[in-house]
């Protein structure tokens, strides 16, 4: 995002360009085998949620923040690129699971999970009209996953860190990208149209809960998968009472 020059290259609009890099490195990403099919597809949630949310936030009656530059990929004053953020928060979280060898210990029951997760999605859109309870649900994904702890292996041994930590650190370090981004004018808020300043450190929270959503949903759809039985072709018959039962 920093590299491009904020005209673009050769009469291509810098949004148009970010959006073929971000193709290009998905493509690349599949052909070399860094990230699944299955994984792609649970992506491409984030893309939906995150272009979603965007558009909401950017139109004339709510303006929460705008992408003032031209391009031919912008839908709804919104360029196609940017569901490509969102995707990556949700590929780091895969990638991470995989490489570390990520385990959950006393993990919530997962409906409640996917609930506080659906409630903390909704906030972003409701605050503007009822109120925002981001407080009230933090609290209460605070009291959910106060005994959770993730294993994992960066190296040769297993380490351990409550969860709610990595959702505080991974919302820190993506306010940290964001100031980057709006620096270099990607993006602005309101208070950033006649000078940059630093992204209010409020922010911190909502990404914070943005990744609890995340993540929640990256679990919940591990969960769906190895709890779901997919017979072999050929093994529907009748006479195998097991074929229809987890299906």
């Amino acid at each position: 995002m920093f590299l491009l020059p904020r005209g673009g290259i050769a009469g291509v609009a810098r949004y148009d360009l970010l959006l073929l890099f971000a193709v290009a490195v998905q493509a690349w990403m599949l052909w070399t085998g860094l990230e699944t099919w299955d994984e792609l597809k649970a992506i491409s949630l984030f893309h939906v949620l995150g272009f979603a949310l965007e558009v909401f936030k950017t139109s004339p009656a709510i303006g929460s923040w705008s992408y003032p530059e031209a391009g031919v990929s912008k839908l709804f004053g919104v360029p196609l690129f940017s569901g490509f953020m969102y995707a990556a928060v949700g590929s780091y979280l895969i990638q991470a699971w995989r490489l570390f060898e990520l385990r959950v210990l006393n993990h919530p029951p997962y409906w409640m999970a996917g609930l506080m997760a659906s409630l903390l999605y909704a906030n972003f859109f409701t605050h503007h009209f009822i109120g925002d309870h981001r407080w009230l649900l933090a609290s209460c994904a605070l009291g959910l996953y106060a005994r959770t702890t993730v294993v994992f292996r960066p190296l040769d041994r297993e380490r351990r860190m409550p969860l709610l930590l990595a959702f505080v650190l991974i919302g820190f370090f993506i306010w940290l990208a964001e100031n980057v981004q709006t620096l270099f004018g990607v993006w602005r808020y309101p208070n950033q149209l006649g000078a940059w300043s630093s992204v209010h450190l409020g922010k911190w929270s909502s990404w914070s809960l943005l990744v609890i959503m995340s993540f929640t949903l990256i679990a919940n759809l591990k969960h769906i998968k190895a709890h779901i039985h997919v017979p072999p072709d050929g093994d529907q018959s009748p006479s195998n009472p097991s074929a229809n039962t987890k299906a």
